[in-house]
């Protein structure tokens, strides 16, 4: 039975039903087969139809003389809420308050890191203003495909190194200025999680743009987010921000969890004074963000030359350059270790409904 349901593709996400986990219940008894499903509201009666007429089929062909009952409808009270992304398990958030601190190179740097550890991994850049994942990942010009299912079109997110990587880079063109207003924003940020086709995933990266705004407000209320990151460089004015933005995820009614904190271009060591660390940007920012919201500093990322070469050139880091691997996938362990305790030691985020 369960053979059989797996063959048939879940029009919300493009994975089999099992996977989806839309089947509810399963009853076989007196030669009657009775199946419930779980969908959200939004599924089209027209698709709801070609499923019943799929699934009803097959199960009549594979066990003839058997009557078949289908019905599909929305969790009911004190069930578990049926998940509009429900092949991902977690969805960490990577934020700072402001730009230039590193936030899309720690993303994709722990991204990979997390694959490293044998987690199946999906990275997607939410920085609709100014997309840089394209270029860090060797995707710049390169388009997604679409696939249609029961004949709504969903976006084939590309690959690299292995990860599954959406961005709203591979849709406009690199010099293309983006000017975007709230419900546009809000519309492609929903596009970029509901209508795109995620595979199986450990761990969903989404790489947020700087500060508090239309997109991090429409992620929170679109997919229950795990947890946050939150990246900033050693000096005040970055914490400064970087409280903001750490805030917005504790607010009441968000309430996401904050992982851990990361300290990005902590200290210069020159190859040739390599006993040398020049503290360009301060110190003891990321200890003190961490310490102001009692969570761990995940890790101290120094100032490398290979970090911004390898950005620059489509090859990152933590693939290409050894002196940089240790320091990464460092920080990989420390956040996956931080995810395993959140979820130990927490409920399962929701999704935040806001009041009209």
């Amino acid at each position: 039975m369960l053979q059989f349901l797996g063959t048939i593709t879940d029009p919300l996400t493009g994975q089999n039903l099992v996977l989806a986990n839309r089947i509810q219940n399963i009853q076989i008894e007196n030669r009657r087969i009775g199946i419930i499903f779980s969908f959200p509201p939004k599924l089209e009666s027209r698709i709801k139809s070609e499923l019943h007429e799929a699934i009803s089929t097959g199960l009549m062909e594979s066990a003839p003389g058997y009557e078949v009952d289908l019905h599909f409808g929305n969790p009911g009270a004190g069930e578990k809420k049926s998940s509009n992304l429900p092949q991902i398990r977690n969805i960490i958030a990577v934020a700072s308050g402001k730009g230039g601190v590193g936030k899309s190179t720690i993303s994709v740097n722990l991204a990979l890191g997390l694959k490293n550890l044998g987690l199946k991994v999906g990275l997607l850049d939410a920085d609709l203003y100014g997309p840089s994942i394209p270029i860090m990942l060797g995707l710049k010009g390169k388009r997604p495909q679409v696939r249609q299912v029961y004949g709504v079109s969903k976006i084939v997110p590309l690959e690299a190194h292995g990860i599954p990587v959406m961005s709203i880079g591979f849709v406009v063109e690199p010099e293309q200025a983006v000017v975007l207003r709230g419900p546009r924003l809000a519309g492609i940020m929903k596009q970029f999680l509901e209508d795109c086709l995620w595979p199986d995933l450990d761990v969903l990266v989404i790489d947020l743009p700087p500060g508090t705004g239309d997109i991090q407000l429409t992620l929170v209320q679109t997919v229950p987010v795990t947890g946050a990151i939150i990246v900033t460089t050693p000096q005040q004015v970055a914490v400064a921000d970087a409280v903001k933005a750490a805030n917005m995820f504790r607010m009441q009614g968000i309430e996401v969890p904050i992982l851990g904190v990361v300290e990005n271009m902590s200290w210069f060591t020159p190859a040739e004074l390599p006993d040398h660390q020049y503290e360009i940007f301060g110190k003891g920012g990321g200890r003190q963000l961490a310490g102001h919201f009692q969570t761990q500093l995940l890790g101290q990322i120094p100032l490398f030359m290979s970090v911004r070469s390898s950005g620059d050139e489509g090859k990152p880091a933590i693939l290409h350059h050894p002196e940089t691997q240790t320091v990464f996938e460092k920080l990989a362990r420390q956040a996956y270790e931080s995810l395993q305790i959140r979820n130990e030691t927490m409920p399962p985020t929701e999704k935040v409904r806001m009041n009209k």
